[in-house]
């Protein structure tokens, strides 16, 4: 197990670089739904936090009203690997729409777009804009070369309480 800090820069280097992942909700009666989601992470020495511009669609909100945790898997064609497992938490509130909507929009493509390009999303405090906060409890590392037997190290980290 290695410590948060040693695990935190290489999976905002890879996830980052990988930009899109599929990440895993359970409904009502626990069967898993997966979908396509981009989010961004910040990483400022001691705590890892990601977040997602997202539709608050009915499904979603049901879901996570259900069990706010969630699964963020990235991968790339040489098999390069990360997860996040999650805790969500909605964060509606003015400034943290408008603080991830113009972080989106400051950030060069391919991580980076104007939010305003999905339907819908006028400005941030458009209804189907909303932001879902995310606070990792395990992360996974996994370069696609340990697969084949070359080099590289998987690094792993699980939060204490958990």
């Amino acid at each position: 197990m290695h410590a948060l800090s040693e695990i935190a820069p290489p999976f905002i280097d890879l996830a980052h670089r990988i930009v899109w992942c599929t990440a895993a909700t359970v409904d009502s009666q626990n069967r898993p739904r997966s979908r396509m989601l981009h989010p961004m992470w910040e990483w400022d020495g001691e705590k890892l936090t990601g977040r997602i511009a997202t539709g608050p669609t009915p499904v979603k909100q049901a879901h996570l009203d259900h069990s706010p945790y969630m699964s963020l898997t990235y991968w790339t064609e040489n098999q390069d690997t990360c997860t996040a497992e999650v805790k969500t938490e909605w964060a509606l509130d003015e400034e943290s729409r408008t603080d991830l909507w113009e972080w989106f929009k400051s950030t060069p493509m391919p991580l980076g777009y104007d939010p305003a390009i999905i339907p819908g999303w006028d400005d941030p405090m458009s209804p189907g804009f909303a932001v879902l906060k995310l606070t990792p409890w395990r992360l996974r590392v996994m370069p696609g070369s340990v697969l084949t037997g070359g080099s590289g190290e998987i690094l792993s980290w699980k939060a204490g309480d958990h």
